[in-house]
């Protein structure tokens, strides 16, 4: 991006304006700089749950539309049944060899109420509710809104989720 472009930027979104680790690593990201004008597709992860093969679909849906401005990002979690046990590097090398991950995966947090993350309690703030279990949802525009949410059961590439990304792009 040229400087021009960076004086034009919009200011950060405040839901976006958020510092997190990338996962088994010390690179620190913030969110809003790193991802500003991209559409976002967060979602929290687990290792060991029956829906960790949307893993497959979340990539899919990162490589199919990441040219046009999606990024999806994983952060991965052990809130719902001891479903995401191992440390950073056994995460990452699960997800890499596991399912080719390559969208950008994040630190391990918390997400459930009264224990989550300062990202997923600001999805909160926005208006989503905290995920009740793993492979939770939240679209976000290219000015870091939330757009909506959906629920584990709602696969990366149900058609209301890829119409609306779409729509967004």
């Amino acid at each position: 991006m040229s400087t021009t472009a960076n004086a034009a930027a919009p200011p950060c979104s405040p839901l976006l304006d958020i510092e997190v680790r990338r996962l088994a690593g010390d690179e620190v990201v913030n969110l809003c700089e790193a991802y500003r004008g991209k559409v976002l597709l967060i979602v929290n992860t687990a290792s060991k749950c029956g829906f960790t093969s949307q893993y497959e679909g979340l990539e899919a849906l990162y490589d199919r539309y990441k040219d046009r401005g999606l990024v999806v990002l994983g952060f991965p979690s052990n809130d719902f049944a001891n479903q995401e046990p191992g440390n950073e590097d056994e995460i990452a090398t699960f997800c890499r060899l596991t399912y080719a991950v390559e969208f950008p995966m994040f630190e391990k947090v918390g997400v459930k109420k009264g224990a989550a993350s300062p990202l997923f309690e600001r999805l909160a703030g926005a208006g989503a509710p905290y995920p009740k279990w793993n492979f939770y949802k939240y679209l976000i525009d290219r000015d870091g809104k939330l757009v909506d949410h959906y629920v584990s059961f709602t696969k990366p590439d149900d058609r209301k989720v890829v119409k609306a990304i779409e729509k967004l792009l």
